[in-house]
């Protein structure tokens, strides 16, 4: 153990210290969780719906009596939608550009702005019908369409009946989870390219008399100019080589298959083990792995949730909300677990004491006070449980989920929220995820028992040597 230990520190930690300090990643974490008010009220107004509208619909019947009643909230719960969830790659655009450009330490503001418009240069804008008519169209009619920019072919007595129009955004199919990596991509190329212009003072200089507002504005207007022309030539030459926009091109060639590869179980558990073995050194590994969490989990989360707002199929089985609700209750490693375990089979009075105290936090996913408190961190004995321990809850929880016994997470809840009762609610009130909280709880207790039992027969050994 010891050898593997140092093998850790020696060659693994410091690799992963670099990554978390990364400030790429860092920046697309940051934007993440500046976007948290906005991410929780849509989800508390899709929850919200699920218990208002979507539950009583399925057990009651539509048109009973609660949905009715609560149908002003209801309406409200889906402009907050709209304005939240609905948009949110538009909103990451802007504040990964702000993350990005704070981290090169130019003009957020700035920044922001570039990276919003680099991203909604690329979304298509032409709206396309098309109708099949049985029967044919009057010459005059047809003439009239033809007339207003229509098109109008009958071909073996079938007339189609063709019109665009430009200055149409599709905002269901762009602006929400499909065009996150669009987001992320253009926001890199904008802002690293605004940056490395500002840094090099290729901008127009105004007299030290004009106010720093202004003049901070004017020191924009080239390097900015120059980003969103670059992001906009981008943008231009592949549709001009290939045909297709670009938006449609990244979601389908490198978002989903991205985001299917880590809807594997190997890529769950890969993800789950990686956490905890930074964490059992002190490093915060949910945070180091925020950015792959919310790149690829965190996108699958906002599909899951507008799918579910809008009654259409749940498109992914897994995603970041899964891991909080049914892998780590009560915090990573399954703290929760552990003080069960230490308050029911611990024999050493300052663990108990630890317990006690860590016991309200835990009950809201707050870990720190065992983790640092007992320890966890650094504790050869409980490192081992404390990875294992998660690693079984992902393998019952994942199954569950692939098989069906347990509804995919829909809906994104705090992160304080008590295990069990999240679940539920992520679930959007799928009594089964109940059962599965406390299977996982149960068997991580079973997992971590021997190892507390363990360590309260190494300190009486110790103390009677």
């Amino acid at each position: 153990m010891n050898k593997v230990t140092e093998f850790i520190e020696k060659h693994l930690l410091p690799v992963a210290t670099k990554i978390g300090n990364e400030k790429h990643l860092l920046a697309i974490r940051d934007a993440f969780i500046t976007m948290m008010p906005i991410t929780m009220a849509g989800a508390i107004a899709v929850l919200l719906n699920a218990f208002t509208r979507d539950i009583p619909n399925q057990y009651l019947g539509v048109g009973n009596g609660i949905t009715t009643f609560f149908e002003p909230l209801i309406a409200i719960n889906g402009l907050i939608w709209t304005g939240s969830l609905a948009i949110m790659a538009l909103v990451f655009s802007a504040s990964l550009g702000y993350q990005l450009a704070k981290a090169y330490e130019v003009n957020p503001l700035g920044g922001m702005f570039v990276s919003l418009s680099s991203f909604v240069m690329g979304i298509p804008q032409m709206a396309k019908i098309s109708l099949d008519l049985a029967e044919g169209l009057p010459k005059n009619v047809s003439n009239l369409i033809v007339d207003a920019g229509g098109v109008v072919n009958t071909v073996d007595g079938v007339t189609k009946l063709e019109s665009s129009a430009w200055g149409y955004f599709n905002f269901g199919q762009y602006f929400g989870g499909t065009g996150l990596f669009t987001a992320m991509i253009f926001s890199f190329i904008s802002v690293l390219i605004y940056a490395f212009l500002l840094k090099r003072n290729i901008i127009i200089k105004l007299p030290e008399s004009v106010p720093p507002a202004v003049s901070k504005a004017f020191a924009g207007i080239i390097p900015g100019t120059v980003a969103l022309y670059a992001s906009g030539l981008i943008y231009y030459l592949f549709e001009k080589l290939t045909s297709q926009n670009m938006i449609d091109w990244i979601a389908s060639a490198i978002q989903a298959p991205l985001i299917n590869m880590s809807q594997g179980f190997f890529a769950v558990l890969i993800i789950t083990l990686l956490v905890h073995v930074l964490w059992v050194f002190g490093l915060h590994g949910t945070n180091i792995m925020g950015a792959v969490f919310q790149s690829l989990y965190g996108v699958a989360m906002v599909e899951n949730t507008n799918a579910f707002q809008s009654g259409a199929d749940i498109p992914y089985k897994w995603s970041a909300a899964s891991f909080d609700v049914f892998v780590w209750p009560g915090g990573a490693g399954v703290t929760l677990a552990l003080i069960i375990a230490l308050l029911i089979f611990s024999k050493r009075s300052e663990q108990r004491t630890v317990a006690k105290l860590g016991l309200a936090p835990g009950l809201f996913n707050i870990n720190e006070p065992i983790m640092f408190g007992l320890p966890v961190v650094l504790n050869p004995l409980y490192m081992i449980p404390f990875i294992v321990a998660p690693l079984v809850t992902a393998t019952i929880s994942y199954f569950a989920t692939i098989w069906g016994f347990v509804d995919p997470v829909v809906v994104t809840v705090p992160w304080v929220m008590p295990p069990v009762l999240s679940g539920f609610l992520a679930t959007a009130g799928d009594w089964r995820s109940i059962v599965l909280s406390l299977v996982n709880i149960g068997i991580s207790i079973f997992i971590w028992a021997p190892f507390v039992i363990a360590a309260g027969k190494d300190a009486i050994n110790n103390n009677n040597s």
